[in-house]
């Protein structure tokens, strides 16, 4: 679905990623971790178009989309939940969601849908979106990404700042989604648990570069912590 190759980015002339080699195949779920300023972050930006790439290549189903505008990569299947929990805050979180669904075919649908997923947000649909809690904010984030029906969901941090019963209903969304096929996601976490339970592969990145890959089975934990020194 998803595959980097040499891929280098930054800001202005300075590179923050370094030749970063990643496949994120049909319906699976990648987790990618490391510390702060590793270029966790940088790495998405540049996969979803908000930032340039320097130099290799990123593909979306064999296609090139190096080039793409961030809209065209939208329209090719990526969607992207940036760090913090982001919404339009004196939006409620209904509108919140109509935002999105309007001007698709099946706008009332899809929202219907992502609230099966998210039933906590049924009752809040009236509320400004800046009063919800970190968790509620955040399954919003999520419920609206996945209105534009993606093929590869990016998540940035999706757990930072949220409590831990939210963190598990979120897991547990993920690997559901991903199971029923259609969808693969990459996702960015430095909560080790979440993301060792809810990935199948993954690749720890330490100063700009891949330092460990491999399966998320027995000795992960250990792999993992080798790689970002902890």
């Amino acid at each position: 679905m998803l595959r980097l190759r040499n891929l280098t980015c930054g800001y202005g002339r300075t590179p923050v990623v370094h030749g970063v080699d990643l496949e994120v195949g049909a319906d699976e779920v990648v987790a990618v971790m490391g510390h702060n300023g590793a270029g966790k972050t940088t790495l998405l930006r540049a996969v979803v178009g908000l930032i340039p790439v320097m130099s290799g290549s990123i593909e979306l189903d064999g296609e090139a989309v190096n080039r793409r505008p961030a809209n065209k990569r939208v329209k090719a299947g990526m969607a992207y939940v940036p760090q913090g929990q982001q919404c339009f805050a004196h939006l409620t979180a209904g509108e919140n969601l109509r935002l999105v669904a309007d001007g698709r075919k099946s706008g009332k649908a899809l929202i219907d849908a992502q609230l099966d997923l998210f039933p906590a947000l049924r009752p809040l649909l009236g509320r400004q979106a800046g009063l919800l809690s970190g968790g509620q904010r955040q399954q919003l984030a999520i419920a609206r990404a996945l209105i534009t029906e993606p093929r590869l969901l990016i998540l940035d941090e999706p757990t930072e700042g949220i409590q831990p019963n939210v963190v598990a209903e979120i897991e547990s969304t993920i690997v559901d989604l991903a199971g029923r096929g259609g969808l693969s996601v990459l996702l960015v976490e430095q909560h080790l648990g979440f993301a060792l339970q809810a990935a199948s592969r993954f690749a720890v990145l330490r100063s700009g570069r891949v330092a460990s890959t491999g399966g998320t089975g027995a000795g992960a934990v250990e792999r993992v912590r080798e790689a970002m020194a902890i």
